[in-house]
């Protein structure tokens, strides 16, 4: 008969959804979190363990990252499935565990193709689902997708789409103005999958209406949105002030003024705010030229851009400098950042009952964090991804 070896992660400031706890531990076995709590010495009748000292550590759940694009030189949307690992190993070295695979507007039955090949990383676990971004977009603030590929949000074509991820599809952004865009709200809505106010040009009326069909996140709140407007508030004052609505947020430093990122933060307060990369191949890369989708960026400096245009494309953040931002630029305490970056996001995706928070019978996803909050471990369903870098 063989034992199997438990971890004991130990002496750390440990964030459970109770708050934190000062010299506290995590006990790993297997795949799973056997339990999380002050540090005490390990059970005479548990199996044989190793313990590793975390002192002057902090450990959080892993990140939960609802909106990527790719990264590490690879690309969601047109990657083969190998480079797609690619780019999920990149982020997954950065603390996120959980990801879901965002698209960009293409043509539909290019979309469809590419939604079997996601769908089927999805089954296999290495992906949480599908969030389409695009073509159900406004020509208004189309951003960083082709204009030529837009579309209505004909309900027969998000069927057609949710039809081709097999049930993984998990959100569509979508301009909820344009013809057919309740509709389609109310067909996700009843399908379970997220319906997402983003690339809109709606109004501050045209957005409750959304909301009310059914919509419940705000696709980068901000960014490819009317602004706030004292006389027509537009879009971003209905999402914020609607309890139903948890709003997604790029903290990179570029996508939002501090400012707006701390006014959005405290109105809809942590238990709205779903922090995102919205990142592109170029993630955990380096600058350069890429594409994104049929366009061409380029990257400088960390900035991604179209060629063309110059639209920001994206982002090249990865959601421990997010985390680490929030806290030690923003004043956002450790316990509000997991929410905003694991907790929030997991409930939102449904999958709340195995990641996004450090309780027994969890998958045990987690990250060690030093006293700077720079990444010194990942780990995912109890392997190390990311070999811990302490002592």
């Amino acid at each position: 008969m063989t034992t199997h070896q438990v971890q004991v992660l130990s002496g750390a400031q440990v964030v459970l959804p109770t708050g934190t706890v000062d010299g506290g531990r995590v006990i790993v076995d297997g795949t799973k979190i056997a339990g999380a709590l002050p540090g005490t010495a390990a059970s005479a009748s548990a199996p044989a363990h190793h313990t590793l000292d975390l002192s002057g550590h902090w450990i959080v759940p892993g990140f939960v990252d609802m909106h990527v694009h790719g990264g590490g030189g690879a690309s969601f949307t047109s990657g083969t499935a190998e480079e797609v690992l690619q780019a999920v190993a990149t982020h997954r070295a950065h603390g996120t565990t959980t990801m879901v695979a965002s698209t960009v507007t293409e043509e539909m039955d290019v979309l469809a193709s590419r939604a079997a090949l996601l769908a089927e990383l999805v089954q296999q676990g290495d992906l949480a689902g599908i969030h389409f971004e695009g073509p159900f977009i406004s020509p208004c603030r189309k951003g960083a997708h082709s204009e030529s590929l837009l579309r209505d949000p004909d309900p027969a074509d998000v069927r057609k789409l949710m039809d081709a991820a097999h049930g993984t599809a998990k959100m569509f952004t979508l301009a909820t103005e344009m013809p057919g865009g309740l509709d389609s709200v109310r067909l996700l809505a009843e399908n379970g999958v997220l319906a997402a106010v983003g690339h809109t040009d709606a109004t501050y009326e045209q957005t409750v209406a959304a909301i009310d069909a059914g919509a419940t996140v705000a696709t980068h709140l901000y960014n490819a949105m009317p602004a706030v407007g004292h006389r027509a508030p537009g879009p971003i004052v209905a999402l914020l002030e609607d309890e139903r609505v948890t709003v997604e947020l790029i903290n990179d430093g570029t996508h939002l003024h501090p400012g707006a990122f701390r006014f959005a933060y405290h109105h809809a307060g942590a238990a709205r705010v779903a922090m995102i990369t919205d990142a592109m191949d170029a993630a955990g890369f380096g600058d350069g030229f890429y594409d994104l989708g049929p366009l061409a960026v380029e990257v400088r400096e960390g900035v991604a851009r179209l060629v063309e245009g110059g639209s920001i494309a994206g982002s090249t953040l990865t959601l421990d400098k997010a985390f680490r931002r929030s806290v030690t630029i923003d004043g956002l305490s450790v316990e509000d950042a997991v929410r905003s970056l694991s907790a929030n996001p997991a409930r939102l995706l449904g999958v709340d009952d195995r990641v996004g928070s450090l309780e027994p019978g969890k998958d045990a996803d987690l990250v060690v964090l030093d006293a700077d909050f720079a990444v010194k471990g990942v780990m995912r369903r109890g392997a190390w991804v990311l070999d811990p870098q302490v002592g």
